[in-house]
C-alpha cells in the first residue's frame, strides 16, 4: 500500500502552479495592451501638434471716420517729398573772377535782381575800344558822303558838257570815274558802320555779362560762391573753380512728389481730393489734389510717381520736407436721412493678403482658420484699413501665408 500511495501522488498534476502562471501571462497581456494604447495615442497627439500650425493673433479694430471736407473717405496713404517745380542754380555765362555777391540764403529777389557782379575790367576795355571803332566809322561815313555829294555836281555838269560837245569825252570818263569810286566807298564806309556798331552791341552784352541777375522771382536757399573766387558755367574737372554763384527757388512752386505702390495706383487720378501733413507739422492738413500721375514706373522699387498741388500756401512749406499725402474719394452721394457710411476697421498690414482693392484674410474661430475675402481701403502707418468683411473684434491668424489654408487646426503663439 505504502509503494501504490508513492506512485499514485507522482502521478498527481497540481493545479495551483498553473493558475499562477495564467494569471502572470494575463497580467503580461494587460500590461502591453496599455503600453501600445499609451503609444498609440501619444502618437496621435504627436502627429496633431505635428500638423498645427503656430499663428500669432491680431484684432480688428474700429476705424475712425477720415475728416474730409469733401465728405469722402481716405483710400490711399503714401510718403513724398515737397519739392519746387521751379528752381535754378543760377550761374554766370563767362568764366571769371567774382567781385561781389549780393545775396544771402533766406534773401527774396525780384526778377532781373542783380546778385552778383563779376571782374568787368577786360570787357570794359573791349567796349571802350568798340566805341571808338564806332566813332571812326560814323566819321569815315560822314566823309563819303561829303565826297560822294561834291563828286556828284560835277559830273552832272560833265554829262551836259559832253552833250553839248563841249568837252571831250575823256574828261567826262574821268569826272564819272571820280563819282562812281565816291558812291562807291559811301557805301562800303556805311558797311563799316554797321560792322562797328554790331561789335558795341557784342561788346555791351559781354559787359553785361558780367552782371549775374536773376532769373525769376523767388528765395535764395544756396549761396555757392564768395568774392574772389573763380566761376565758370561748365565744370572745372578736380579744380577749385565754382559753377554756380547761388540756388533760387520759386516758393509759388512747391508741390509733393510721392512714390505709390503700382499695387494701388488704381486708386489715384488727376483731380482727386487729397490732404497733406508734413512731418514737421504732424496736426496740420493742408488740402491738396493730384496734378497728374507720371505715365511711367520704376522698375526697381515697383513704384510709379504722382505729382500733388498744394492748395494753400504757407511759409512753413519748405522744399524738401517730408510729407504724407491721404487720397481721398470722392464724396458718396448719399441719400436723405441715411446714416454715414460706416469707416471699416483696421488690421495690421501683415494680417492681409492684398491684391489691389481686394484682400484674403484668415479668420480664427476657436482652433480653426477662416479664409475669407475682403475689400480693402487706405493702407497707412495705422495699418491696412478693411472697408468690408470683416467687423470690429474679429481675430485674424499672422503668419506665413503659404501654409494657411481655410478649416485648418491652428496654434497660437504666447
Amino acid at each position: 500500500m505504502t509503494d501504490k500511495s508513492a506512485l499514485l501522488n507522482q502521478l498527481r498534476i497540481e493545479r495551483a502552479p498553473q493558475r499562477e502562471s495564467g494569471r502572470a501571462w494575463m497580467l503580461w497581456l494587460v500590461a502591453g495592451a496599455l503600453v501600445v494604447a499609451a503609444a498609440g495615442t501619444g502618437a496621435w497627439f504627436a502627429l496633431g501638434a505635428a500638423n498645427s500650425i503656430h499663428v500669432r493673433v491680431v484684432a480688428a479694430q474700429a476705424a475712425a471716420a477720415t475728416g474730409n471736407p469733401a465728405g469722402g473717405g481716405s483710400l490711399l496713404d503714401a510718403s513724398g517729398y515737397i519739392v519746387a517745380r521751379r528752381q535754378a542754380t543760377v550761374a554766370a555765362k563767362i568764366t571769371d573772377r567774382v567781385t561781389e555777391v549780393l545775396i544771402e540764403e533766406g534773401q527774396h529777389v525780384e526778377v532781373g535782381e542783380v546778385i552778383a557782379r563779376l571782374d568787368d575790367t577786360n570787357t570794359s576795355a573791349a567796349l571802350g575800344l568798340a566805341k571808338a571803332q564806332l566813332l571812326q566809322a560814323q566819321a569815315n561815313v560822314n566823309a563819303a558822303r561829303i565826297a560822294a555829294e561834291d563828286a556828284k555836281p560835277l559830273y552832272q555838269r560833265q554829262q551836259k558838257l559832253v552833250g553839248q560837245g563841249w568837252t571831250s569825252a575823256e574828261t567826262f570818263d574821268t569826272t564819272k570815274a571820280t563819282y562812281d569810286a565816291a558812291q562807291t566807298n559811301l557805301l562800303v564806309q556805311q558797311q563799316v558802320l554797321s560792322a562797328a556798331q554790331a561789335g558795341v552791341e557784342v561788346a555791351e552784352r559781354n559787359q553785361d555779362d558780367t552782371i549775374v541777375r536773376a532769373p525769376f522771382a523767388g528765395v535764395i536757399t544756396v549761396k555757392a560762391a564768395q568774392p574772389g573766387e573763380i566761376v565758370s558755367p561748365i565744370s572745372a574737372g578736380g579744380g577749385f573753380t565754382r559753377t554756380g554763384i547761388g540756388t533760387i527757388v520759386d516758393m509759388d512752386s512747391l508741390e509733393v512728389e510721392i512714390d505709390v505702390s503700382e499695387s494701388f495706383i488704381n486708386r489715384v487720378h488727376p483731380g482727386q481730393a487729397a490732404t497733406i501733413k508734413l512731418n514737421a507739422y504732424p496736426d496740420w492738413q493742408i488740402p491738396a489734389e493730384v496734378i497728374t500721375v507720371i505715365p511711367t514706373a520704376d522698375r526697381a522699387k515697383a513704384t510709379v510717381k504722382v505729382r500733388v498741388r498744394i492748395l494753400a500756401k504757407d511759409p512753413r512749406i519748405l522744399p524738401e520736407m517730408g510729407a504724407r499725402v491721404q487720397f481721398l474719394s470722392d464724396a458718396p452721394v448719399a441719400a436723405a436721412g441715411a446714416p454715414p457710411p460706416r469707416p471699416g476697421v483696421v488690421v495690421p498690414v501683415e494680417a492681409v493678403q492684398a491684391s489691389g482693392q481686394n484682400g484674403i484674410v484668415y479668420v480664427i474661430h476657436g482652433d480653426k482658420l477662416e479664409r475669407r475675402a475682403v475689400k480693402l481701403g487706405a493702407r497707412n502707418a495705422d495699418g491696412q484699413t478693411v472697408l468690408s468683411g470683416l467687423a470690429p473684434g474679429d481675430h485674424l491668424a499672422v503668419a506665413d501665408f503659404t501654409k494657411l489654408a481655410d478649416g485648418i487646426t491652428v496654434s497660437v503663439d504666447p
